[in-house]
């Protein structure tokens, strides 16, 4: 068992963070997030000493880190395009690959008041980064979980976009049944029951059933193409595993989409696929 030092210093607890293999940058965001501190100080005063029980409070932090613990619920918040969430445990957290999903349908949806139609919101990251860049659209963020409506309620409050995102507590399209949408879009479930690639410690941290989507990942994607209340023309907006692209497209094809294509992350990797419904609008 580790003895505890009756006092240490900034210098010191970061040494020990290295020392365990923990990475520098969710050392130091840990570090400066447990203490209150600035980043700056850090480096401007490594000597500045650390009282015991705040010792004790940061390794706490260091170890639920080292054990997988997603940075993102340790501290709370995560950045998302251009706005910052609150992130809790019980809610997937928001990755940056879903920011291309955004972009496109940003790109692709002239429209100055468009009706939009989010579904597994989630921590409400896809809605509010389209509220925050289009403040006339219209936006239904709908999720099956409680925790996650509540959550994105939240988040659509402290960013001041409550106004236009409306976020509704239910399955699929049961919350919004007899509206018809401009856009729809989400990012699903999309991973295989027994899919090799997922770290174990997302599978452990992150809520499952934001996750798993059947035995090839594509059981979501099917709920979501079937009966989309989208108006000829409409645009209907799915994240996907990068493996997946090629079967997303059979997908919308068998529902009668037009315009499909695949737009990758940042990474280069084959991310979402967008697809129009037929007609001239």
């Amino acid at each position: 068992m580790k003895v505890e030092p009756e006092a240490t210093t900034l210098a010191a607890l970061l040494a020990e963070a290295y020392a365990c293999q923990l990475a520098r940058l969710d050392a130091e965001t840990l570090l400066t997030h447990t203490l209150g501190i600035a980043r700056a100080i850090l480096f401007a005063h490594p000597e500045r000493s650390v009282a015991q029980a705040d010792y004790r409070r940061v390794r706490a932090m260091f170890e639920r880190r080292l054990a997988g613990e997603p940075l993102e619920y340790l501290i709370g918040r995560t950045a998302f395009h251009a706005i910052e969430l609150d992130v809790e445990p019980g809610v997937l957290v928001p990755r940056d690959d879903t920011e291309c999903l955004v972009d496109a349908v940003l790109a692709r949806t002239p429209l100055r008041a468009a009706h939009v139609l989010d579904l597994g919101t989630g921590s409400g990251a896809i809605a509010l980064a389209l509220a925050h860049a289009q403040r006339d659209w219209r936006i239904i963020a709908v999720d099956r979980s409680k925790a996650a409506c509540t959550l994105a309620a939240r988040n659509a409050q402290r960013l001041g976009l409550a106004a236009g995102v409306s976020v509704r507590e239910g399955n699929w399209y049961a919350p919004v049944a007899g509206s018809i949408f401009d856009v729809v879009v989400s990012n699903p479930p999309y991973v295989a029951v027994d899919d090799p690639e997922l770290d174990a410690t997302v599978r452990r941290f992150e809520p499952e059933d934001a996750l798993i989507a059947g035995a090839d990942g594509l059981d979501a994607i099917r709920a979501i193409l079937r009966d989309v209340p989208l108006r000829p023309g409409g645009l209907l907006a799915i994240e996907h595993g990068h493996r997946q692209g090629e079967a997303v497209r059979m997908l919308y094809r068998a529902h009668e989409l037009d315009e499909i294509e695949t737009v990758s992350d940042l990474e280069g990797r084959p991310r979402a696929t967008l697809g129009r419904r037929r007609g001239d609008g």
